[in-house]
Order: structure tokens, then sequence, then C-alpha cells
């Protein structure tokens, strides 16, 4: 083998990666058992890297080897998919994110999530509101016109958020909407599950 220090730093580097992936495939063995009998939830936080010489397929991978992948019950992909401005367009006051569901043990995996996610402040409440509220059609569009019944929100998305923030009785009105429209089918199902089946009974003949 070449020894020379043009080699050299590679191979340090090569046997950090063996050693972080050794590791981390022994301690989540450990972990594993620990977690399941405090019941713990343990949250990793990951980050993406590219392979080098992949003709196909996705050249992304996270760290740490496939131990983590393994034992996890879930793994989220959180992407940032554009941004959000203020009234100056200089000025980045938040950012729209993507989940992605790339494993899941204890639901449906792939699935997938859009929202808001604000500085300072976390998801925006009255964006999912007002986006829940479009799918559900408790709120239509009307070209960049939302509306709400008779009451209409206001011009565009971000307006709309606003006055959603600056009503809040009518956002709690319409958050309550989304979640009657979007449970009370499941619970209505086993309700009707639950109700014995009406048989008519006809006596016998002694």
């Amino acid at each position: 083998m070449n020894n020379s220090p043009v080699n050299y730093p590679i191979l340090q580097v090569n046997h950090r990666i063996e050693y972080m992936t050794r590791m981390m495939s022994q301690a989540m063995r450990k972990l594993a058992g620990i977690i399941n009998q405090t019941q713990t939830m343990v949250v990793f936080i990951n980050q993406i890297r590219m392979k080098i010489g992949v003709m196909f397929g996705s050249p992304e991978t996270t760290t740490g080897g496939n131990a983590l992948k393994f034992y996890s019950s879930v793994r989220l992909d959180i992407r940032r998919i554009g941004k959000i401005t203020g009234k100056d367009k200089d000025d980045v006051i938040g950012s729209e994110t993507r989940v992605k569901v790339v494993k899941n043990k204890v639901a449906p995996p792939f699935k997938q999530a859009e929202f808001r996610l604000m500085f300072g402040e976390g998801i925006s409440r009255e964006g999912e509101i007002l986006q829940l509220g479009t799918d559900a059609k408790l709120i239509t569009k009307s070209g960049a016109w939302y509306s709400y019944g008779h009451e209409k929100l206001d011009n565009g998305k971000d307006k709309s958020i606003q006055y959603l923030k600056d009503n809040p009785v009518l956002a709690n009105e319409i958050e309550q909407a989304i979640r009657e429209s979007h449970f009370e089918p499941t619970f209505s199902r086993l309700q009707n599950e639950d109700e014995p089946e009406n048989h008519e009974v006809i006596p016998l003949d002694e």
C-alpha cells in the first residue's frame, strides 16, 4: 500500500467512519433493551451525506451506518422547500417545510406533510388551519381570496393567515370544524361496530 502523504488523510477518514459505525452498532444493541424497559423515547438528529460513485438511485445517505436505521421505530426526512419572507423580501421569517415518513413501525409509512415553520414561533397554527380547512372544503378559495362560509378572510395566503391570528374566535371555530370533519366518520363507524345488531327474536313453541 502506498503510504504517501496524499493517501494518509484518506486512511484516517476511513478509519474514523468504520469506528463510528461499529460504535453505533454496539451502542444501539445496548440501548434497545434499556429504552424498551424504561418506556423512553429517544430522538436522534442526523445529517444527509452524499455517497461517492453512485450511478443509479439516490446518492443520499445518513451517517452512522445501518444500525440506527434498523433499530429506529420511526424515521422522518425533514427538508426546507422554501422560505417565508416578511414585508421586506430580504427578511426571512420562516420556512416552508416538508416531512416524509421513510420508516414507521407503529403506523402506515410513506406519508407526507407540509407546513410552515416560523422562527421564534414554531409550526404555524393558523397556517395549518387555513391549509387543512381548504383541504376539507370548509374554507373556499376563489382566485386569491379565502372565505369561510359567508365571511371573507383576505386576499392571499399570508394575509389570510394574519386574519386568523387577528380573529382567534374564528380560528378556533374553524379548527373545531376541521376536527369534527376528520374524526366524526371514525367515531360513527366505531359506534356502529359497538352497537348490537337488532335481530327479531321468535319464541319457540313449547
